[in-house]
């Protein structure tokens, strides 16, 4: 459950760290106090895209932090373990906003992704926005819905990686297709370019060590001059460094003889002359190799030339010269290959239909026995929310293909049209009147038959898929007096399987409220500030009072509120 929400210079808030609780949590005010805000700031905690737009005016950055309790959430913790962050009983989600644009994210105070916030919200809030239930009224939801509810996530993704991978080879053969005639024309071009390449067959970094090369060999009269000079004064001049270090060094034993603090000086002597014979032995060595060859000059200028020349014409270094090389090689191959290739990947394009087609049957089957389940539920929910003689069925159709057609996958060698939820198209049919056959939801429900649909759905998701938090920005929209009560009741028996945060401006829901809140909106320093405050037994009230007579409270409207509250149970 969420325990505590906190949000510091968001929109119209301030600073407000609400306690919420368990079973039904009711949060009302007026138009425009700020409910929906909260609602926007949860959002952001559970890893919706964000923009420095929602920084309250004068404050460098926003942020919102909620605390819950996931001791007992076994996929919560299994999700944190997988990604490396430390598990406690209480998870810690926190979001912060800045005007430089910085967009930071912690979970148990570790930086995390974007990607990890959302994840982790998918796994604890359903959050079911104010005009979410509108999406019921686009018939291409409808199969998610029933996807939600058969938990078939797994089928889904195994079909949808091979639809990736079907759409990518098909994208293939088309390009593959269009470039056939291009190639065939560039064949002969690229023959003659990979034989210039390949005779000067050149090796990667084998430039620069050319030039190295060349550069000791072009100097190298200059550096058997100069090794010639140095190695003399080192070892065979008169004196040489070697002659006057030993001189130096027989003075300095002496020296040590009679003064011990001359040993270290001693010492660093005969280093100096150990150094120095190295130092000899090496430009001796060196010298001994350098052989002056015109002939191995010349040819490792013309290696060089032709190096130069192939990196003027194909890319400027030789690595990019090789990489154009495989390049153009691939093509040349394609150019005396090209049916067995097409005929490769037409045979790959088969199989992935026979793939994709035994995907979305296995996909298919699980729909069909989960949408009777739907039905059945949905009738009793909508029963219990004041639609007594509904009908709700869900249809599953596919759709054969044009014999001539290539868009298609395969099952039990028939054509189907395909999407990337597979073969099935559903659709929510519903009478909400007895008499009356079904027909498509999309044409028939009113507004606030929609928003009972929707909360009938969200009744039936829940129990089965088991989130912890179900968050309902004014799922009462559309619905008033008995029926609100109805609705009200539906939520509250949600509420003994999960926590509850709705908004809501009828009394009839807001009196069965388990805790209860109210948003204000208040004018300080000529500056507009929303808050939420947790309404005692006797503000509660007050607050349904409200909400049944207006600012005006009347002893009729105490009343009803009292009843409505103390009948709540």
């Amino acid at each position: 459950m969420l325990k505590t929400l906190e949000i510091k210079d968001y929109a119209l808030i301030d600073h407000i760290n609400v306690e919420f609780g368990k079973g039904l949590n009711i949060i009302t005010g007026e138009t425009g106090a700020g409910k929906s805000i909260l609602i926007d700031a949860m959002s952001l905690l559970l890893g919706e895209r964000a923009s420095t737009e929602v920084i309250r005016k004068g404050a460098q950055k926003s942020f919102v932090e909620g605390i819950f309790d996931v001791e007992l959430n076994k996929k919560v913790k299994s999700f944190l373990e997988e990604n490396e962050i430390e598990f406690q009983p209480e998870l810690i989600i926190r979001r912060e906003i800045s005007l430089k644009g910085s967009n930071r994210c912690f979970v148990n105070d570790s930086p995390v992704s974007l990607n990890i916030i959302k994840e982790l919200g998918d796994l604890l809030v359903d959050l079911h926005g104010q005009h979410e239930h509108q999406s019921l009224l686009r018939s291409e939801t409808h199969i998610e819905f029933l996807d939600e509810f058969a938990n078939s996530r797994k089928l889904l993704e195994d079909y949808k990686n091979v639809y990736k991978e079907l759409n990518s080879t098909q994208i293939e053969l088309k390009e593959l297709r269009s470039r056939e005639q291009s190639i065939k024309e560039k064949k002969e071009i690229y023959s003659f370019q990979i034989k210039e390449i390949d005779n000067v067959n050149p090796v990667p970094d084998e430039d620069e060590s050319l030039t190295n090369e060349l550069n000791i060999l072009e100097n190298s009269e200059k550096i058997l001059e100069l090794t010639d000079d140095v190695y003399v004064k080192l070892y065979d001049g008169e004196p040489s460094v070697i002659d006057l270090l030993g001189e130096t060094k027989h003075k300095l034993s002496q020296l040590a003889g009679i003064d011990k603090s001359f040993l270290e000086s001693e010492g660093e002597c005969d280093s100096a002359l150990t150094i120095v014979k190295e130092l000899a032995g090496a430009l001796r060595d060196y010298k001994s190799r350098i052989d002056v060859d015109p002939k191995a000059i010349e040819e490792k200028r013309e290696r060089l030339g032709s190096l130069n020349l192939l990196k003027k014409k194909y890319g400027g270094s030789i690595q990019k010269i090789i990489d154009y090389r495989e390049k153009i090689w691939k093509e040349f191959e394609l150019a005396d290959n090209f049916s067995s290739a097409i005929e490769n990947l037409e045979k790959k394009i088969n199989s992935l239909r026979k793939s994709a087609g035994e995907a979305a049957g296995q996909l298919s089957i699980i729909r069909k026995k989960y949408a009777a389940k739907v039905e059945a539920e949905a009738k009793k929910v909508l029963a219990s929310v004041g639609i007594p003689d509904a009908i709700f069925k869900v249809k599953i159709i596919q759709t054969e293909v044009e014999q001539n057609s290539d868009d298609y996958i395969l099952l039990n060698n028939k054509k189907y049209l395909f999407s990337n939820n597979g073969f099935d198209q559903v659709e929510f049919y519903v009478s909400t009147n007895a008499g009356e056959d079904p027909k498509p939801l999309v044409k028939v429900a009113s507004g606030g038959e929609v928003s009972r649909i929707m909360l009938s759905l969200k009744t039936i998701l829940a129990k089965s898929d088991k989130l912890p938090i179900l968050i309902f920005d004014e799922i009462d929209t559309g619905v008033s007096g008995r029926i609100a009560q109805k609705v009200g009741l539906a939520l509250k028996e949600l509420a003994a399987y999960h926590q509850i945060i709705s908004i809501t401006h009828l009394p009839q829901i807001a009196g069965l409220a388990d805790v209860h809140y109210a948003v204000e909106k208040k004018q300080i320093s000529n500056r507009s500030i929303s808050s939420i405050k947790k309404l005692t037994d006797n503000e509660r009230i007050d607050e349904v009072a409200k909400l049944i007579s207006g600012e005006e409270l009347s002893k009729a409207s105490i009343e009803s509120a009292k009843q409505l509250i103390l009948n709540k149970n």
